[in-house]
């Protein structure tokens, strides 16, 4: 990280009501930006269509500001210009698909070859953002309707991956620790969660091995503790790494069996409760207050009042049966086509606030998460709007 002496200000913005800096402090290697929002979302975590992660740029720049906004355009490349920002950090990704040729002919090669050209990287976390629940496009959403006792609408499975390793009981401990400290061992709120077995481990040393305990040559047994941890996929090199590390046998023993439990804290949605239930006059009135909507299309139901509400950010028609069968009063999302309307037959609202409406927050998302791991640099909010619908009244 290099200092440099420019003087910081402060932008208000009256829309989220933060603060916001225009110049930089500090520079640093993009490369360590993109571990900290790869600890935010994990780009692994991305739906198989999705295209999530660093678009442009090479991970050893020096970055000296970062703009995050919602979508990638050439609007918001000439704001990060404007505002000495190389370093775009959006939901959404500007490709989506190969691109054959750069010759200008559409928005997206416009603004990719306008972000080359001026040294601006770009970096899209769309997808996966949606699919954690801890800071998470869905959990920004609860939160702006003031919804309670939240959880994954519709958990992701085959993401996880129990290892397991022996250990001698003189170092068990440091192990445990090793592996908890990588991230290893969490469900839900509880953490360091690991099962214990005790055992004897037998192995004789060949002739060129550098045996902690035992003798070359010569049958060894040792009393070991087998054990037993929960953790994410992308989470298994870390883990490997930090627990080999800390394990004193030269070669360690371990397994990795992939997992089909569902995960609570990854999948699509959100499911909470409000305070106190609300009319569905009034909740319609609280959801286009709170998402500040211009519009609330919405299905008549049989409820006479809404207290259990699900939320997903963007396109979300897909999760409206999922909705239903959770027991929800409400489902907020965008982007449900006329049809897709009828699939709830009165048993539950559905309210479609637009799909920019219902992800806007997650600007407001992403740039509190950076600026609480980069206190002293500049992560600006972005000035242009780049919802691409209009409204005529």
């Amino acid at each position: 990280m290099q200092l440099i002496p420019k003087l910081c200000l402060s932008i208000p913005q009256s829309f989220v009501a933060l603060f916001t800096i225009d110049k930089c402090l500090t520079e640093m290697k993009l490369r360590s930006i993109l571990n900290d929002l790869s600890e935010l979302a994990h780009p692994s975590l991305q739906e198989s269509y999705d295209n999530s992660g660093l678009l442009v740029g090479n991970p050893e720049m020096e970055i000296n500001g970062i703009l995050v906004s919602l979508d990638s355009t050439e609007a918001i490349v000439d704001e990060a210009i404007e505002r000495n920002c190389n370093l775009i950090v959006a939901h959404h990704p500007i490709v989506f698909k190969g691109l054959k040729r750069f010759n200008g002919s559409n928005y997206v090669e416009r603004t990719i070859i306008k972000a080359i050209k001026n040294d601006i990287a770009i970096y899209a976390i769309h997808t996966n953002l949606d699919n954690v629940l801890q800071n998470g496009v869905n959990q920004k959403i609860a939160e702006k309707l003031h919804l309670n006792n939240v959880q994954i609408l519709s958990k992701k499975k085959e993401v996880l991956t129990k290892l397991v390793v022996f250990v001698p009981t003189s170092h068990a401990e440091n192990v445990r620790e090793a592996l908890f400290n990588s991230g290893a061992g969490k469900i839900s709120d509880y953490d360091k969660c690991s099962f214990n077995s005790e055992g004897i481990g037998t192995f004789r040393a060949g002739q060129e091995s550098k045996p902690y305990v035992g003798e070359i040559g010569e049958s060894h047994h040792e009393k070991e503790v087998k054990i037993e941890v929960v953790l994410t996929n992308y989470l298994q090199q870390k883990a490997i790494k930090a627990m080999t590390e800390a394990h004193p046998y030269e070669e360690v023993a371990y397994d990795l069996y992939p997992l089909l439990n569902e995960a609570p804290e990854i999948g699509a949605g959100i499911i909470g409760e409000l305070n106190n239930a609300l009319s569905p006059s009034d909740f319609l009135q609280h959801v286009k207050t709170n998402m500040n909507a211009t519009v609330v299309r919405f299905t008549q139901s049989n409820h006479s009042s809404i207290k259990k509400v699900a939320v997903c950010g963007g396109s979300g028609s897909f999760l409206i049966k999922q909705a239903m069968h959770s027991g929800a009063d409400a489902y907020v999302t965008g982007d449900v086509k006329y049809h897709e309307f009828f699939d709830s037959e009165d048993r539950m609202m559905i309210c479609d606030i637009g799909h920019y409406e219902s992800e806007q927050f997650t600007i407001e998302l992403l740039v509190d998460f950076l600026s609480k791991k980069m206190p002293n640099f500049a992560v600006l909010f972005t000035k242009t709007v780049t919802n691409p619908v209009n409204y005529f009244y």
